[in-house]
């Protein structure tokens, strides 16, 4: 094909390939990139000086020998590189403001599944350098799944996850960003501090070998069902009305949330159980019921989960649904890793 650049100077451009193929890029019947092998995914960019208005022969060969071809032409003319003066003019008008509010957000949709699961493009850079003005730093985060923030959230003061929040949602962050709303979300999600320690999940089945890595903990940056309130939330007296049960019996358990906080807010109160000993390998902990409580500052009330004998069935080897007996601990908190509350039901 041909091509001409006529709405520039003359200058360098990089221009080259890239896709999943072997690949040749000829410029005027000049091999400018040359990758023939068929082995992984790659780009190869090469600067090459372009005249204004002056005509070029491109041609392009790609070598596919099992099918799926992909391959791509790739320049950064009209492609604006000046990140470095717009992260500068950022990190001015933050020493302007008294807070620094940061909205960031992620690349994601079908077939743009992440391999990094960092802030993409120079994000992360732009906090890091609004985060050295000594400004307090709110990163707001657009998206639908997790993302790692090890790089710079211990310079930030805080962070919204508002995932995809619609029309209203400039209005609906505004709210929790001037105290208007206490926010009450919990993550439907783990948050990983590496994509290394991927899979992770709170409700894995027992392994018989430690969670830690030599060079990294095994636990998340946020685990399932983490949220944060204006207010504190108290929790205490776990009480029940037996603690041994049949197979076929139901359980009500009890427990007091005291907001011992300033201002009003909402609490997800969560039930978790284990299967202390089952005949086929059980979830560490499974999420069995939540609800949310509304309580105004110093208000106490009592919370109340009925436990049915739909919560302690499982498949047993033949895929049987069964109540094995037992014991069957009770954790009552407001995440997955903080369980405040903890009682043993015994199931005859």
């Amino acid at each position: 094909m041909d091509w001409k650049p006529e709405s520039h100077k003359n200058r360098y451009f990089n221009i080259g390939l890239e896709g999943n193929d072997g690949y040749r890029l000829y410029i005027n019947g000049e091999l400018l990139v040359g990758k023939w092998e068929k082995q992984t995914y790659s780009t190869m960019l090469k600067r090459y000086y372009f005249e204004k208005d002056k005509l070029y022969q491109i041609k392009i060969e790609f070598y596919e020998p099992s099918g799926g071809a992909r391959i791509n032409l790739i320049w950064d003319m009209d492609v604006n590189n000046n990140w470095k003066g717009q992260i500068a003019g950022a990190v001015s008008a933050s020493q302007e403001a008294d807070v620094a509010v940061v909205i960031v957000g992620i690349n994601e949709g079908e077939f743009q599944d992440r391999a990094f699961l960092n802030l993409p493009g120079h994000q992360e850079e732009m906090i890091r350098e609004i985060s050295r003005t000594g400004k307090p730093v709110v990163v707001v985060i657009i998206g639908g799944s997790a993302v790692t923030m090890s790089h710079w959230i211990s310079g930030v003061s805080s962070v919204i996850y508002a995932w995809y929040p619609g029309q209203e949602g400039g209005r609906a962050v505004a709210d929790v960003l001037f105290g208007d709303y206490n926010p009450s979300g919990r993550l439907p999600v783990t948050f990983p501090i590496s994509e290394a320690q991927l899979p992770l999940v709170y409700n894995h089945k027992p392994t018989g070998r430690g969670d830690d890595y030599n060079n990294l903990t095994g636990l998340p940056l946020f685990p399932f069902g983490y949220g944060l309130s204006y207010t504190n939330f108290e929790y205490s007296n776990l009480t029940s009305d037996k603690d041994t049960i049949s197979d076929n019996e139901s359980v009500r358990i009890h427990f007091n949330l005291k907001n011992t906080g300033k201002y009003a807010g909402e609490e997800v109160v969560q039930l978790y159980i284990r299967d202390e000993l089952a005949s086929v390998a059980r979830p560490v902990l499974e999420l069995k019921g939540f609800k949310r409580i509304y309580l105004s500052p110093q208000e106490t009330k009592e919370v109340t989960f009925t436990i049915t004998p739909e919560l302690l069935k499982m498949y047993n080897h033949d895929m049987k649904e069964v109540i094995e007996p037992g014991e069957f601990r009770i954790m009552i908190g407001p995440s997955s890793r903080e369980l405040k509350l903890k009682r043993t039901i015994t199931v005859k």
